[in-house]
């Protein structure tokens, strides 16, 4: 099925009328003909064709603003899919069940709404969003119209976390036993094994350039403000750009950070407080920074270091009791067999199938994911700022500063709007 922008325009911001209803609601239990949920990839670069094969699916559909990644993604499958340069297209495809987006942070919450009110599961990459504004925003969609979210960052409940050498569910069952002490301290930099891609900055000073025949420059900025083309602002390095993403904060700081926000119990709320150290930032151009201060308040902290600042013996979870260093070092005495005796951690649903089919809400997503997208966001409009804000994370807005909040929601390229 087709739309065009005016009909597109009207569904964001409320629920849709659905007349197209995803095979995986026809009933209690019912299953597609090949037994697989199918799904469709919204941007098939790099991260989109790396994103194939999660089991229980089967891809039918692709969409791409660039012909060359249209072409290499029908190699994707032997199958014959359906390929789409208008993302709308492919969401209100009948045949797709899951959405994937795989597109730079900019469209992520403008997809993300449009496919919750088309009656599509979404599955999309980090960071969440671009802004806070549309985090809470797809949030809301993702609930009003029942659907079933992914953020995809999973070391929550899946993997060893970087420098930690460890899954991340028994330091979660340390942190709540007590045994650190509270308030915590956690500090993420290169000394405690997490390396942000530091320079993944901008370039102040772009000369305009011709557009290739094979993008349509237009409906990759889509909300975007408009700039001249040049190579530098799309494809892999779009993050050096503000209008887009967020730099090595925007990109890691979800794979970093979500799981400090389930290990310290934060998933409803957000810090109180961020402070930055940082040079003056360009208007356009992402640049460097030192370090990034949170503060929650109950009083514990998350503090990120970029580069090669902070100090080599920083724990990386600090406790009035105890610390945790690099490697799952602890220097509490006997630490693992007083442990023994507290309860594991909640358990997770962490096959996004299973969630699809049970219709209950994944291990991270629309609601705890956007807390933590919001720890990065936060971040990015200290940066942005070159300052200390305070934040509400009830009301989620900054305090008293008019500027941090025309962040929270700035006004999209026309005709784009949430």
């Amino acid at each position: 099925m087709k739309t065009n922008r005016r009909g597109f325009l009207k569904t964001l911001g409320g629920v849709a009328v659905l007349t197209i209803i995803p095979r995986h609601v026809l009933g209690k239990g019912f299953i597609a003909p090949s037994d697989q949920m199918t799904k469709g990839i919204i941007g098939v670069g790099a991260m989109g064709r790396g994103h194939v094969g999660y089991a229980g699916t089967r891809l039918v559909a692709i969409c791409d603003v660039d012909r060359n990644h249209l072409e290499a993604g029908k190699n994707l499958v032997t199958d014959n899919i359906a390929a789409y340069r208008d993302f709308r297209e492919l969401i209100w495809d009948k045949n797709v069940d899951i959405v994937h987006i795989a597109t730079p942070p900019h469209w992520h919450g403008l997809m993300s709404i449009e496919a919750a009110n088309a009656g599509k599961d979404i599955w999309c990459e980090k960071p969440m969003t671009r802004t806070i504004g549309e985090g809470k925003r797809v949030a809301e969609a993702v609930r009003q119209n029942g659907r079933m979210f992914r953020l995809n960052t999973w070391f929550r409940f899946a993997d060893r976390f970087y420098g930690l050498g460890s899954p991340v569910k028994p330091l979660k069952k340390l942190v709540q036993s007590g045994l650190l002490g509270w308030p915590l301290k956690v500090t993420v930099s290169k000394h405690t094994g997490f390396d942000w891609k530091f320079y993944w900055t901008g370039r102040e000073y772009l000369e305009p350039q011709p557009i290739p025949a094979e993008l349509d420059y237009d409906m990759w900025l889509g909300p975007a403000p408009y700039k001249p083309y040049h190579p530098h602002r799309v494809h892999q390095t779009f993050r050096g750009y503000w209008d887009y993403d967020g730099g090595g904060l925007g990109d890691m700081g979800q794979h970093y950070i979500d799981p400090v926000q389930y290990i310290l119990g934060k998933d409803d709320t957000s810090p109180v407080k961020v402070e930055v150290d940082a040079p003056q930032q360009h208007p356009d151009a992402i640049g460097t920074w030192r370090s990034i201060n949170y503060t929650y308040a109950d009083g514990c902290q998350i503090i990120l270091w970029g580069g090669d600042y902070g100090h080599p013996d920083t724990p990386y979870i600090a406790g009035t009791k105890g610390n945790v260093y690099k490697n799952f070092v602890c220097d509490i005495p006997n630490w693992e067999k007083k442990l023994a005796d507290y309860p594991e951690p909640e358990a997770q649903i962490t096959d996004f199938m299973k969630s699809v089919s049970t219709r209950t809400p994944f291990a991270l997503n629309e609601q705890n994911g956007f807390r933590s997208a919001t720890i990065v966001n936060m971040g990015v409009v200290a940066l942005r700022l070159n300052r200390t804000l305070h934040f509400d994370p009830v009301n989620v807005s900054f305090i008293n500063d008019e500027a941090a909040n025309r962040l929270l929601n700035p006004p999209m390229r026309a005709p784009w709007v949430i």
